[in-house]
């Protein structure tokens, strides 16, 4: 058993409509907001978090955009995430079994107390409405971010065909880039978590391939190499992302033509100060 796959990346914020309204002006169509429910620990039951996300829902995989909306309610440690640096915190990797991967994980060491549900209606105006519901495995204390490994129990509710239309043309979520100071030590950590191989990356470091997507693990000094121009606020930073698109980026240029935009190795760059700190590579 293993992640097959880089299900998301997800950049956090006290500022979620600004952030919003900055990805729908790059070109991507979001989901409605949605609230997050969940238990603040195993047995407890479930209640209404702080935080809530629109997401760019791709063919493959997504890019969830997570807020907090109201600050007097619990925010699950996402405060304290943003405290770091307004980006890019959480990486999730699919699974296909979350109770089935407990006791792997239990295993290779993880202290993992069980399997943490989290559920959302698909659109907050219609609470009544359908909800996504998800089964959550995530890393304990991890000092790169969020990091857990995901069960979808409900796809067929947030893969819409209305979502995945995008004007830039993406299509598939390719690769998120992670800075670490060691990362052979991150790198074993994380490999032990999805049950992926680990393979050296050609800018340094190591990277994590999966059956769609794949993480990539890199030293400080690789940084400009792959992302021109960016540098990282604080260690560990999972300092970008990549999009593939369906036309050769025609659609991402034209639309960001006059914007402060950068030749990347894998294509088109948006800056992180202008992809809510993170930086954006649209890839041909």
């Amino acid at each position: 058993m293993s992640a097959v796959s880089l299900d998301h990346v997800g950049l956090c914020t006290d500022a979620p409509r600004a952030l919003w309204d900055r990805y729908e002006r790059l070109g991507f169509t979001l989901t409605p907001v949605a609230r997050q429910s969940g238990p603040r620990g195993p047995g407890a039951p479930p209640e209404r978090l702080a935080t809530g996300n629109r997401c760019a829902m791709l063919r493959q995989g997504y890019v969830e955009l997570l807020g907090i909306i109201d600050p007097a309610l619990f925010d699950n440690g996402l405060s304290r995430f943003i405290a770091g640096y307004r980006g890019l915190h959480i990486l999730a990797f699919g699974i296909e079994d979350a109770e089935a991967e407990l006791p792997r994980l239990r295993r290779a060491g993880f202290d993992i107390p069980g399997v943490a549900p989290l559920q959302r209606p698909v659109d907050d105006s219609a609470p009544e409405g359908p909800l996504a519901r998800f089964s959550r495995l995530p890393m304990p204390d991890a000092p790169e971010g969020r990091l857990q490994l995901i069960q979808h129990h409900t796809p067929e509710l947030i893969w819409q065909e209305r979502w995945m239309d995008h004007a830039n043309r993406a299509v598939a979520l390719e690769a998120a880039i992670l800075v670490v100071e060691d990362p052979a030590e991150s790198g074993a950590r994380l490999s032990r978590l999805t049950g992926g191989v680990l393979e050296p990356d050609p800018a340094g470091g190591f990277a994590l391939p999966f059956r769609e997507g794949r993480l990539r693990i890199l030293p400080p000094d690789a940084l400009e190499s792959v992302l021109p121009g960016v540098s990282a606020p604080t260690l560990p930073f999972i300092a970008g992302y990549v999009l593939r698109t369906d036309d050769g980026n025609a659609a991402a240029r034209a639309l960001l033509a006059g914007m402060e935009t950068r030749e990347a190795p894998d294509g088109l760059m948006v800056p992180p100060e202008l992809a809510g700190g993170a930086a954006l590579v649209f890839a041909a």
